[in-house]
C-alpha cells in the first residue's frame, strides 16, 4: 500500500504470452491505471477503450502517447473498502517481430455504480518486454492492500 508503481523487472522470456491480474484501489480520485514497457516513456503507445459506468456506454481512443492506459480501479471516492479488479494480458511480449499488443478487462462496483472497461494497446517497438510498469494516473499512489500478480502463459 501506498507504493507509486507496481514494477515487474527481469521478466523470463520462457513463455508466449503474460497475464497480470490484479485487485486494487486509487488512492486519490483518477482510478486509471497506466502501463509502460522497457522504460520506455517516449509517444510510442496507443490505446482504445470501451466503458459503462451505469448510465452509458462510452468509447475512447489515443495515439502517440507516452504510455497505455490498462484498466480502471475504485477510488477514494468508493466506499472505504471498496476494490476494482484487473486481468490484463500482454501477447507475444517477446517476440521481436511486431509490436506488442494488450487487452484488459477491467472494473468495480460502488453499490450499484463503478464502472466496467474492455481496453486495448498496443506499444510501437519490436523489442521484447523484460519490464513492466503499471502506475495509477496522475501521480497518486495504490492504496494499502492493492495487490498484482504476473502470469507466464505457455503458447
Amino acid at each position: 500500500g501506498g507504493a507509486s508503481s507496481i514494477d515487474f523487472s527481469s521478466i523470463s522470456s520462457g513463455y508466449t504470452h503474460l497475464q497480470i491480474r490484479g485487485i486494487a484501489r486509487d488512492a486519490s480520485t483518477s482510478g486509471s491505471i497506466n502501463m509502460q514497457f522497457n522504460s520506455d516513456t517516449g509517444n510510442n503507445y496507443a490505446r482504445h477503450a470501451i466503458y459503462g459506468d451505469g448510465s452509458g456506454a462510452y468509447a475512447s481512443a489515443a495515439s502517440s502517447i507516452a504510455f497505455v492506459r490498462a484498466g480502471f480501479v475504485a477510488t477514494s471516492s468508493y466506499g472505504s473498502n471498496t476494490f476494482g479488479a484487473i486481468v490484463l494480458d500482454v501477447l507475444d511480449y517477446g517476440n521481436t517481430n511486431k509490436y506488442k499488443t494488450i487487452r484488459s478487462l477491467s472494473g468495480t462496483d460502488n453499490n450499484g455504480s463503478g464502472e466496467i472497461d474492455f481496453r486495448s494497446g498496443v506499444w510501437q517497438s519490436t523489442s521484447a518486454i523484460t519490464s513492466i510498469k503499471l502506475y495509477v494516473d496522475g501521480g497518486s499512489n495504490f492504496a494499502q492492500y492493492s495487490s498484482f500478480a504476473l502470469y507466464g502463459i505457455k503458447g
